[in-house]
Protein backbone atom coordinates (compact mmCIF):
# COMPACT_ATOMS: atom_id res chain seq x y z
CA UNK A 1 0.00 0.00 0.00
CA UNK A 2 3.00 2.46 1.02
CA UNK A 3 4.37 1.84 -2.58
CA UNK A 4 0.86 2.19 -4.36
CA UNK A 5 0.87 5.78 -2.51
CA UNK A 6 4.25 6.98 -3.51
CA UNK A 7 3.28 6.40 -7.24
CA UNK A 8 0.38 8.24 -7.28
CA UNK A 9 2.47 11.53 -6.12
CA UNK A 10 4.49 11.03 -8.91
CA UNK A 11 3.72 12.70 -11.98
CA UNK A 12 4.63 13.37 -15.70
CA UNK A 13 3.61 16.08 -18.28
CA UNK A 14 0.64 15.98 -19.45
CA UNK A 15 -0.53 16.19 -23.00
CA UNK A 16 -2.12 19.81 -22.63
CA UNK A 17 1.76 20.99 -20.79
CA UNK A 18 3.07 19.56 -23.78
CA UNK A 19 1.17 20.86 -26.33
CA UNK A 20 2.06 24.96 -24.92
CA UNK A 21 5.69 24.03 -24.81
CA UNK A 22 5.43 22.90 -28.49
CA UNK A 23 3.58 25.98 -29.26
CA UNK A 24 6.29 28.21 -27.25
CA UNK A 25 8.68 26.76 -29.51
CA UNK A 26 7.18 27.05 -32.54
CA UNK A 27 6.36 30.67 -32.45
CA UNK A 28 9.48 30.93 -31.49
CA UNK A 29 11.81 29.13 -34.55
CA UNK A 30 9.30 31.09 -36.57
CA UNK A 31 10.46 34.58 -35.51
CA UNK A 32 14.15 33.16 -35.53
CA UNK A 33 13.37 32.45 -39.61
CA UNK A 34 11.75 35.51 -40.40
CA UNK A 35 14.77 37.46 -38.57
CA UNK A 36 16.83 35.18 -40.82
CA UNK A 37 15.26 36.33 -43.94
CA UNK A 38 15.76 39.82 -42.98
CA UNK A 39 19.04 39.60 -42.40
CA UNK A 40 19.76 37.88 -45.70
CA UNK A 41 17.88 40.48 -47.56
CA UNK A 42 19.96 43.33 -45.78
CA UNK A 43 22.96 41.65 -46.76
CA UNK A 44 22.55 41.40 -50.40
CA UNK A 45 21.50 45.01 -50.17
CA UNK A 46 24.54 46.13 -48.32
CA UNK A 47 26.79 44.20 -51.05
CA UNK A 48 25.25 46.18 -53.95
CA UNK A 49 25.97 49.39 -52.21
CA UNK A 50 29.28 48.28 -51.40
CA UNK A 51 30.27 47.12 -55.16
CA UNK A 52 28.46 50.59 -56.16
CA UNK A 53 31.00 52.27 -53.95
CA UNK A 54 34.40 50.84 -54.94
CA UNK A 55 33.10 51.38 -58.58
CA UNK A 56 32.73 54.66 -58.14
CA UNK A 57 35.69 55.34 -56.29
CA UNK A 58 37.70 53.56 -59.41
CA UNK A 59 36.21 56.11 -61.76
CA UNK A 60 37.22 59.26 -59.27
CA UNK A 61 40.89 57.60 -58.90
CA UNK A 62 40.97 57.61 -62.62
CA UNK A 63 39.62 60.98 -62.72
CA UNK A 64 42.09 62.31 -60.21
CA UNK A 65 45.08 60.25 -62.56
CA UNK A 66 43.57 62.01 -65.19
CA UNK A 67 42.95 65.54 -64.36
CA UNK A 68 43.61 67.25 -67.43
CA UNK A 69 40.78 65.69 -68.89
CA UNK A 70 38.49 66.05 -66.03
CA UNK A 71 35.66 67.68 -68.37
CA UNK A 72 35.73 64.71 -70.85
CA UNK A 73 34.52 62.27 -68.18
CA UNK A 74 30.75 63.91 -68.32
CA UNK A 75 28.66 61.30 -69.70
CA UNK A 76 25.22 61.12 -69.18
CA UNK A 77 22.76 57.88 -68.21
CA UNK A 78 22.95 56.71 -72.13
CA UNK A 79 26.31 57.59 -73.04
CA UNK A 80 28.58 54.23 -73.01
CA UNK A 81 31.54 55.97 -73.39
CA UNK A 82 33.56 54.84 -75.92
CA UNK A 83 36.16 51.93 -76.76
CA UNK A 84 39.33 53.52 -77.79
CA UNK A 85 41.67 50.74 -77.09
CA UNK A 86 44.13 52.78 -74.63
CA UNK A 87 43.66 49.83 -72.15
CA UNK A 88 46.07 46.88 -72.49
CA UNK A 89 44.23 44.00 -73.38
CA UNK A 90 44.90 40.01 -74.36
CA UNK A 91 48.60 40.55 -74.44
CA UNK A 92 48.20 43.40 -77.02
CA UNK A 93 49.63 46.56 -76.72
CA UNK A 94 47.74 49.85 -75.61
CA UNK A 95 46.78 51.73 -78.40
CA UNK A 96 48.54 56.43 -77.49
CA UNK A 97 45.56 57.92 -76.75
CA UNK A 98 45.34 61.47 -75.73
CA UNK A 99 43.90 62.47 -72.09
CA UNK A 100 40.23 62.91 -74.00
CA UNK A 101 40.52 59.62 -75.32
CA UNK A 102 41.46 57.88 -72.33
CA UNK A 103 38.66 59.92 -70.27
CA UNK A 104 36.02 58.12 -73.10
CA UNK A 105 37.94 54.89 -72.56
CA UNK A 106 37.81 54.93 -68.81
CA UNK A 107 34.42 55.73 -68.85
CA UNK A 108 33.53 52.28 -71.16
CA UNK A 109 35.41 50.11 -69.45
CA UNK A 110 33.71 51.61 -65.68
CA UNK A 111 30.11 51.37 -66.85
CA UNK A 112 30.55 48.08 -68.34
CA UNK A 113 32.31 46.99 -65.18
CA UNK A 114 29.15 48.23 -63.30
CA UNK A 115 26.51 46.43 -65.21
CA UNK A 116 28.31 43.35 -63.98
CA UNK A 117 28.91 44.06 -60.68
CA UNK A 118 24.72 45.27 -59.49
CA UNK A 119 21.74 43.72 -60.18
CA UNK A 120 19.33 44.01 -63.06
CA UNK A 121 21.71 45.03 -65.64
CA UNK A 122 18.71 46.49 -68.19
CA UNK A 123 18.27 49.05 -65.77
CA UNK A 124 21.62 50.08 -64.21
CA UNK A 125 22.93 53.17 -64.96
CA UNK A 126 25.35 55.79 -64.14
CA UNK A 127 25.93 59.50 -64.76
CA UNK A 128 29.06 61.76 -64.53
CA UNK A 129 28.12 65.28 -64.13
CA UNK A 130 31.01 67.94 -64.17
CA UNK A 131 31.05 71.56 -63.59
CA UNK A 132 33.78 73.36 -64.99
CA UNK A 133 35.48 75.94 -62.16
CA UNK A 134 34.49 79.48 -62.10
CA UNK A 135 37.36 82.05 -61.14
CA UNK A 136 38.72 81.89 -58.81
CA UNK A 137 38.30 78.29 -57.88
CA UNK A 138 40.30 75.58 -59.79
CA UNK A 139 38.81 72.83 -58.85
CA UNK A 140 35.81 71.14 -61.35
CA UNK A 141 32.65 69.58 -59.13
CA UNK A 142 31.97 66.43 -60.44
CA UNK A 143 28.72 64.42 -59.15
CA UNK A 144 28.70 60.68 -59.92
CA UNK A 145 25.28 58.87 -59.51
CA UNK A 146 24.66 55.16 -60.35
CA UNK A 147 20.88 53.79 -60.26
CA UNK A 148 19.82 50.23 -60.20
CA UNK A 149 16.80 47.81 -59.27
CA UNK A 150 17.30 45.16 -56.65
CA UNK A 151 14.56 42.58 -56.14
CA UNK A 152 12.18 43.10 -53.35
CA UNK A 153 10.30 39.46 -52.83
CA UNK A 154 7.97 40.99 -50.29
CA UNK A 155 6.55 43.07 -52.53
CA UNK A 156 7.11 40.91 -55.86
CA UNK A 157 8.97 43.86 -57.70
CA UNK A 158 12.04 45.71 -58.15
CA UNK A 159 13.26 48.29 -55.19
CA UNK A 160 14.68 51.59 -57.23
CA UNK A 161 18.50 52.37 -55.62
CA UNK A 162 21.21 54.49 -56.06
CA UNK A 163 23.84 56.09 -54.63
CA UNK A 164 25.57 59.73 -55.34
CA UNK A 165 29.03 61.47 -54.46
CA UNK A 166 29.95 64.83 -55.28
CA UNK A 167 33.25 66.39 -55.70
CA UNK A 168 35.74 68.53 -56.45
CA UNK A 169 38.47 67.50 -58.33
Amino acid sequence: MTRHTSMQWQRGFSLIEALVAFLILSVGMLGIASLQTLSLKAGSTAMYRTAAIIKVDEIIENMRANQAAVASYAAGPADPGAFNGCRQADGAAAKVCTTDELAADDVYYWKQSLKTVLPANDTTTAQIDVVAPVAPEVLSTVTITVNWNERNVDKNAAVAMNYSVTLQI
